[in-house]
């Protein structure tokens, strides 16, 4: 607490704290009256100075001086002879009255200095109380408004200062908190704006009441701005004492924020889990049925001779959409197994061209007419990678590139690599994923135009997803300049193991 060390106070140098001075040395004349011829003037003077430091102690130092310099004088009249007169007969008695006083306005300062620093010290340790209590009292809080209405109390009720809060809203904007009306003034509300920005405390003194603007900085965004408003004088003498303040609300509106992200994440978490747990019991049960129905489905299809051609027709429709549904379902439980974390990798060291030719067979099907070009780097190396995760994620991103392409349209597999990691790419020539999506479409059920007459569930790409990041690769879309649109993901090249050549003899 900054506090300016003015040893009097209004009431102490009144003109009532005089008058008592002057009655204490008077007091003091009369009761060592008796005495003078018992003591000599020397414990005489000791009286006076004891006075002196009594009344320094008591009233403080102008006081003090009053009675100093009163000390004397009655000292010289009713004691130095020819006494009951200001005269003095002996040149030695000056020197003692000048020793007196000297040794009085030094006794009293330092009587008043000691004074003032245990007044300090008081006062350093009520405030230090205050904001312990304070401190306590944020602590316990449980929403931002609870926060502010604590300060506000030690605020105005102890400190009798004007306090207002500006928080920022989700647009940066600085708003008062909610339920809470705050009277801010265009100029105040500009200061504001750059206090929030440079994290740097703003004194107002053109304005009545002066205004002083403090930043309530945070861990990783600043949270606020404190006003306070009172004479200046008031607010330089506490500035230390309100910035004190203004970090123990910020401290506390931190903590909230932090309390309310760790509740979000809990609760995403938990209906993640939830979401995970149904969907991996939902496709476990749901699979039976449809492998036995595919199995009918394709016995009837089987039957050429024994069945009628519009019967045989519709047999090879129910196997077909039975398989579809199929890799749905097994879609469902992947991504439930990868979520939880229940698929071990097999990783092993592979050419991926040779995963690349099987996901093209695999999902010739599911064409439609379109032609799969690949594109090889020279002198590709052995990748380490589990080749039925990885064999998946070609056949999504085949299948989810034919789907929203141009009938009979190209679509193009390129594999290139760097120092560090492979780079594969699978585009097409359709009308490419929504730029404010770019992101997204790796989400669960998030699909690039949900608006879109193309089936789909919005999983392919976020298996695609926990499959490269599993490999400690990164996948992302984008819209190439030419047209259409691109997934690329990167697998890490690792060191792959060394192959001996063969010996002539072997071969």
């Amino acid at each position: 607490m900054t506090k300016t060390h003015e040893p009097e106070t209004p009431a102490s140098s009144s003109l009532s704290q005089y008058l008592l001075a002057i009655l204490a040395c008077i007091f003091t004349t009369i009761i060592t009256q008796p005495l003078l011829d018992i003591v000599d003037l020397a414990n005489i003077v000791m009286l006076f100075l004891l006075t002196v430091v009594i009344v320094a102690v008591w009233l403080g130092r102008k006081p003090a001086i009053t009675a100093s310099l009163f000390s004397i004088a009655l000292f010289d009249f009713f004691f130095v002879p020819p006494r009951f007169s200001f005269s003095v007969n002996d040149a030695q008695y000056l020197i003692t009255f000048g020793v007196m006083l000297m040794v009085a306005l030094i006794i009293g300062h330092l009587t008043t200095g000691l004074r003032q620093s245990a007044i300090d010290a008081s006062e350093r340790e009520k405030r230090t109380q205050e904001l312990y209590f304070l401190a306590q009292q944020l602590a316990g809080t449980m929403t931002v408004e609870q926060a502010i209405i604590e300060t506000n109390k030690f605020v105005s009720s102890d400190m009798k200062f004007d306090m207002r809060i500006l928080v920022p809203a989700n647009d940066e904007e600085l708003i008062a908190p909610s339920g809470m009306q705050a009277a801010i003034s265009g100029m105040e509300m500009l200061f504001a704006r750059s206090v929030f920005t440079s994290n740097q405390a703003v004194e107002l003194d053109d304005e009545s009441p002066a205004t002083l603007l403090l930043p309530l900085p945070g861990v990783t965004r600043p949270r606020g701005v404190m006003l306070v408003s009172a004479g200046m004088d008031r607010l330089r003498q506490q500035r230390a004492l309100m910035e004190a303040v203004a970090s123990l609300l910020a401290t506390a509106l931190d903590r909230l924020h932090f309390v309310e992200v760790a509740q979000q994440n809990r609760m995403q978490m938990l209906s993640e889990r939830l979401r995970s747990s149904i969907l991996a019991a939902l496709s476990h049960d749901v699979r039976t049925p449809l492998t036995v129905l595919y199995g009918l489905a394709d016995t009837l299809a089987l039957q050429q001779n024994d069945l009628p051609e519009p019967l045989r027709h519709t047999a090879c429709a129910i196997r077909d959409q039975a398989m579809r549904l199929n890799n749905m379902v097994s879609n469902l439980l992947d991504m439930a197994r990868l979520h939880a974390g229940q698929i071990q990798l097999r990783k092993e060291w592979q050419p991926i061209e040779e995963v690349i030719g099987a996901s093209i067979k695999l999902s010739g099907s599911a064409f439609q007419g379109h032609v799969v070009k690949v594109h090889l780097a020279d002198e590709l190396q052995l990748l380490e990678f589990d080749a039925v995760l990885l064999e998946r994620v070609f056949c999504n991103l085949i299948e989810n590139a034919a789907k929203y392409s141009p009938p009979n349209s190209q679509i193009d597999v390129s594999v290139d690599s760097n120092d560090a990691e492979t780079i594969i790419t699978v585009c097409n020539s359709g009308k490419g994923f929504p730029e404010d999506r770019l992101t997204q479409v790796f989400e669960l059920f998030e699909r690039g135009n949900p608006e879109s007459s193309v089936t789909g569930m919005g999983m392919g790409l976020a298996i695609c997803r926990a499959v490269i990041e599993a490999h400690d690769g990164e996948i992302s879309a984008g819209n190439p300049a030419s047209g259409g649109s691109c997934v690329r993901f990167t697998l890490p090249l690792g060191e792959p193991p060394s192959i001996e050549p063969e010996k002539e003899g072997e071969a």
